[in-house]
């Protein structure tokens, strides 16, 4: 069965091509099931570097792997990079590309609107008010994603969450989806899972089994968008190597690390994904965002051969978004209180 989607400027369903369905099929039914030493393995940062490097690094003596064909065979629009087209000589290169978004991923200038933090496929939600435990159980356990010894998923209860899956051909740096102070940045070992939806329908929860980075934000600061605390969670996949935080308030100039205290900008670069294809999480407090219109809309959508629906047996369509495009609103009439709450 093949996956479809929404896509946003447009309306139109569309297909994607999902890279090595079949060793995902594999992988996540008969081997996780009758080979479970394999199937760790296999998931491994180890094998996932080396699976990347065979994809992403060999650099091969072939004219219509290089430059313009290179990109065209990627299926990226080569006018958005900003290095020459003729430069990119491996994956790898299309993969880390960056692009000129100040002008090709326009952004609101609303203060208190919530931007996409990736050129991806977003499903959003709510985890008060999800139709089913399954659906939520599926994609992740927020204490788990959070991290159950720490403070921060009491504050997310009954919140929304938006999920955002980057495929190999998108560009793959994160941007930030709001502004506001750094209260919390930290790391989380893990393995090193498939974003395929296939995956994430046969193994409950895979998001918080992968190595990921969590920035809590309070955005009910001076200059922030005033929605109470965020939380961001940017989650490694198959084939990726890392995830480096350069954020940059001009273009990419000055890369610099998160730390605590920090103030970010919306829609400012923050990271990177090195490389395959990685998720970005979303989370909010209750009451304290609305959605697109759009978005609410194309979820439930029946027409849309998803695999996410067909596996979950109710309609769960994803809707590609461009980085810096609007997914949500601040909830009017509703005080955010995220100054109260900070431990």
């Amino acid at each position: 069965m093949y996956h479809q989607y929404i896509v946003r400027e447009t309306g139109e369903i569309a297909s994607e091509h999902l890279i090595a369905d079949r060793f995902i099929d594999l992988l996540y039914n008969r081997v996780r099931e009758q080979a479970p030493a394999l199937f760790r393995a296999l998931t491994s940062e180890r094998v996932s570097g080396l699976l990347g490097f065979l994809h992403f690094d060999l650099n091969l003596p072939v004219a219509s792997r290089r430059g313009r064909a290179l990109l065209t065979r990627m299926g990226v629009d080569w006018r958005e990079c900003l290095a020459p087209h003729h430069s990119f000589t491996t994956p790898r290169q299309v993969f880390e590309r960056t692009i000129r978004y100040w002008e090709c991923r326009p952004m609101d200038p609303d203060p208190e609107v919530v931007v996409s933090p990736a050129d991806a496929k977003v499903l959003i939600g709510s985890l008060a008010e999800m139709p089913s435990l399954f659906v939520k159980e599926k994609f992740f356990s927020v204490p788990e994603l959070l991290g159950e010894d720490l403070p921060w998923h009491p504050f997310f209860a009954g919140g929304d969450f938006a999920v955002f899956r980057l495929t190999p051909d998108k560009y793959h740096y994160n941007h930030m989806p709001v502004s506001g102070e750094v209260i919390d940045f930290y790391e989380i070992d893990g393995r090193y899972h498939s974003c395929n939806p296939r995956a994430q329908i046969a193994l409950a929860s895979l998001h918080a089994k992968n190595r990921r980075v969590v920035t809590i934000i309070d955005t009910d600061v001076e200059g922030g968008t005033h929605i109470g605390l965020v939380a961001m969670i940017e989650v490694v996949a198959l084939m990726i190597g890392d995830i480096v935080q350069c954020y940059s308030t001009s273009g990419y100039d000055d890369p610099r690390p998160i730390v605590k205290g920090m103030r970010l900008a919306k829609g400012c670069p923050k990271s990177l994904y090195r490389p395959g294809s990685s998720t970005d999480i979303l989370l909010f407090q209750r009451e304290a965002v609305t959605f697109c219109d759009d978005l609410a809309r194309n979820l439930c959508r029946r027409d849309v051969r998803s695999r996410f629906s067909a596996g979950l047996g109710q309609p769960l369509v994803e809707t590609d978004v461009r980085v810096r495009s609007t997914i949500a609103g601040k909830q009017r009439d509703q005080a955010t209180t995220a100054h109260l709450l900070r431990p």
